[in-house]
């Protein structure tokens, strides 16, 4: 083949090539694609590009779980423990997966043991013991939480599920945790509507009659 016929190709390749590149910038010109004033669904922990500083969340109360570990549906809980089993076990002696064995995991120290799992330096750095409290902050969002933790699960927004959950994990050990007694009530507030006893009487009302001085004793006259 001599230098005319690729010429010829090459040409050919050449002008495939800015036929290509003029109908794309030409159709991308025309049809332009319109961005949506918002998107269709919003991935949590994803700040979208653009948007000001995340506003800080108003840090979650507690709760009282002599009160809502008895009512707890351990049935709900271990049906939503079923998401776990794709990076854990949860029978006893099972082998670690990608997650640890979390059987008996309530009240267990954090970062250590568990059937020879290599934690992450960050689980290991957090330590103490996986408290009631503890599992119900983590489990909202682990990657929150526990920044640079392996676990990638999104975790649960639903403040019963984790409850539920946090109920079938204590229930899942040879000797449950024990449940902490119930939080003592808060005393009332007083009545809004209540007047103290020194309050001024309300305009239009009577005062209290004056009491009466005594009447002058009658001058003696002198015989």
């Amino acid at each position: 083949m001599d230098s005319f016929e690729w010429n010829k190709i090459i040409g050919a390749v050449l002008g495939s090539l800015i036929f290509i590149f003029v109908i794309k910038t030409i159709g991308e010109n025309i049809y332009e694609a319109e961005k949506p004033a918002k998107p269709g669904y919003v991935v949590e922990g994803v700040v979208e590009e653009g948007a000001g500083p995340a506003v800080a969340e108003k840090p979650e109360e507690m709760p009282d779980w002599g009160t809502v570990l008895p009512a707890a549906d351990v049935a709900a809980g271990k049906t939503v423990a079923g998401r776990c089993l794709q990076c854990h076990t949860l029978n006893k002696g099972e082998p670690n997966k990608i997650g640890p064995n979390i059987y008996a995991v309530v009240d267990e120290p954090r970062g250590e043991g568990r059937n020879g799992f290599s934690f992450s330096s960050a689980m290991k750095a957090k330590a103490g013991t996986w408290t009631y409290d503890e599992l119900f902050k983590f489990l909202k969002s682990p990657g929150a939480y526990i920044n640079g933790t392996k676990m990638s699960f999104a975790g649960l927004r639903n403040a019963q599920d984790r409850i539920n959950v946090i109920a079938f994990l204590r229930s899942n050990a040879d000797t449950p945790a024990p449940i902490p007694a119930p939080a003592p009530k808060k005393a009332e507030a007083p009545a809004a509507d209540a007047k103290p006893a020194d309050a001024k009487a309300a305009p239009g009302a009577k005062a209290p009659a004056a009491a009466e001085k005594p009447a002058a004793p009658a001058p003696m006259i002198k015989k």
